[in-house]
């Protein structure tokens, strides 16, 4: 079923969360995935708004918004049907993300409603740990930026469990706990900027920089990005030590 989520919509962000549920978000949380002795069950938080013309909603819950699926040992589900499913149910929180936003929680950076862009157009994003400063900074990206920006950071997300993230020094970091940070983003004027702080210990080895440790690959506009590379790249920095601020680094 996981992979069946993955598959339709490329751009869902997977997360664990409250004691290890895992939970698929896009424009918001589509379901959540949650194991019980004798079934499986697929909640969408929006369920109650999603059409199911296949009719795989067989579960009632609490309230008038979440819908689930049971899944049981032996039972099949259409494959088809469930990511049209999921893809409506990406659709339902598009939609939602369009309706004007209440103002208690303004977004980290924001000044008078908009995000100040520093030199280059790299947006900048108060520190903050966590998902939710990245998304701002995301959100912020001008142009074709932003796009790459969901792209990679959707990608990054699918290749490397365990990951954590935050905003410090205007751009987004993403690294292991315990571990440090092994990739920085940066946003310049015609290209965004991923650097590898451990780069010199990757192979291949990432072609930007002559430090001692760090590495970078520019990407521009219509760049197309090797995922299998990239993939590559992600799953060798996290698995090794990260960068700390206050350790020396290149």
């Amino acid at each position: 079923m996981r992979a069946l989520i993955l598959e339709a919509d490329p751009g869902m962000i997977e997360e664990w969360k409250w004691r290890g549920t895992p939970v698929w978000s896009h424009h918001g949380i589509v379901c959540t995935g949650e194991t019980y002795a004798k079934v499986v069950k697929l909640t969408f938080a929006r369920g109650a708004r999603t059409p199911d013309p296949a009719g795989l909603f067989n579960a009632s819950l609490e309230g008038n918004t979440r819908r689930a699926i049971d899944i049981h040992e032996g039972e099949t589900v259409d494959a088809g049907a469930f990511k049209a499913l999921v893809q409506a149910a990406v659709a339902q929180n598009g939609l939602a993300a369009k309706q004007p936003k209440a103002k208690t929680r303004p977004i980290a950076g924001k000044k008078g409603g908009k995000v100040v862009l520093l030199s280059g157009g790299n947006p900048q994003i108060a520190k903050a740990d966590g998902d939710a400063p990245v998304q701002a900074y995301i959100a912020a990206m001008p142009g074709w930026k932003r796009a790459f920006g969901e792209r990679l950071d959707a990608f990054i997300v699918r290749t490397v469990p365990n990951l954590r993230k935050a905003v410090k020094w205007n751009s987004p970091l993403y690294g292991i706990e315990g571990q440090g940070w092994f990739l920085g983003v940066h946003v310049f004027t015609h290209y965004v900027k991923l650097t590898f702080f451990r780069g010199t210990s990757l192979r291949p080895v990432p072609p930007g920089g002559t430090g001692k440790d760090a590495r970078w690959i520019d990407i521009r506009e219509g760049d197309p990005l090797d995922e299998a590379q990239m993939a590559a790249w992600l799953r060798q920095a996290a698995a090794l030590p990260g960068w700390l601020p206050g350790r020396e680094q290149a």
